[in-house]
């Protein structure tokens, strides 16, 4: 599995600065009614089979996980109830893409490179149905990438799970944060949600083919609400750096958490306080 796509969303975030506020937009009830996005499918649809399949293939994932590597999440009640919100996992391993699933039984939407889209309809019908979405890679996608998250979001209908360290880390740091997620999230004006991952590096490391038995724990943190828009009704680009702020300690502090119930916290080897 490749690595998620990783926009500069701090130059993108900034090339499409204080952007006026969407107009609000019913929510597509899928089929040939739905609104389409730049790659032509209903990124809201949400038809049964697609949502079955979905299901299925979370349940024999997130079964795994429970059985192979003792996964246990924490934290749960803490998911908003309803609406669309932003999922912001740590990232340490290429395990992390099914692992957050099993925060929720619902869909939640992905970002994927978009070549993976053409490789074959059945493979682009699959990555649909497990809630996937193209974008492109490479700088000049960078704003391209955000407005097609950004019109996923404004669908209201499911969570969209965004890395903001970007590509896979290493260590029990969190690394500085793109910006792109809480621009998101302060331009739809929904929460993010911080989520530690414990023990999924040391599951299976970089280079690693195949995972190792170890115990792995998510730990889901309080929702971050997002900042007002201005009076002008458009994103700030100081709200912005502040919530990116916030969020880095947010995600730092069950980061730890987790990886202390799955074992692998150890304070003699911690970086001082930053």
């Amino acid at each position: 599995m490749s690595d998620p796509v990783v926009t500069d969303a701090h130059a993108a975030a900034a090339a499409a600065s204080e952007p006026r506020a969407p107009e609000p937009e019913p929510a597509p009830a899928g089929g040939r009614g739905a609104r389409r996005g730049r790659y032509g499918r209903a990124v809201g649809r949400r038809g049964t089979p697609s949502k079955l399949v979905y299901r299925i293939a979370r349940d024999v994932l997130v079964g795994f996980g429970r059985t192979y590597l003792r996964l246990r999440v924490e934290g749960t009640e803490r998911l908003p109830a309803r609406g669309s919100y932003v999922v912001a996992p740590v990232h340490r391993s290429n395990l992390d893409f099914f692992l957050v699933a099993a925060i929720r039984r619902g869909r939640m939407r992905y970002m994927g490179k978009d070549s993976l889209w053409r490789v074959h309809p059945a493979v682009s019908w699959f990555l649909d149905t497990l809630g996937g979405y193209p974008v492109a890679r490479g700088a000049a996608a960078d704003r391209e990438a955000l407005k097609t998250t950004v019109e996923v979001v404004e669908q209201g209908l499911e969570p969209v799970v965004l890395f903001p360290e970007g590509r896979r880390q290493s260590g029990p740091t969190v690394q500085p944060l793109y910006d792109g997620v809480a621009y998101v999230a302060t331009r739809c004006q929904v929460p993010i949600v911080p989520v530690g991952i414990g023990g999924s590096e040391e599951a299976m490391p970089k280079g690693a083919w195949l995972p190792r038995p170890r115990k792995v724990r998510l730990v889901v943190g309080e929702p971050i609400p997002p900042p007002p828009l201005n009076d002008a009704g458009r994103v700030s680009r100081k709200a912005v750096k502040e919530l990116s702020e916030r969020l880095t300690v947010e995600l730092q502090a069950v980061f730890d958490e987790a990886r202390r119930r799955a074992g692998t916290y150890r304070p003699e080897a911690e970086p001082a306080p930053r």
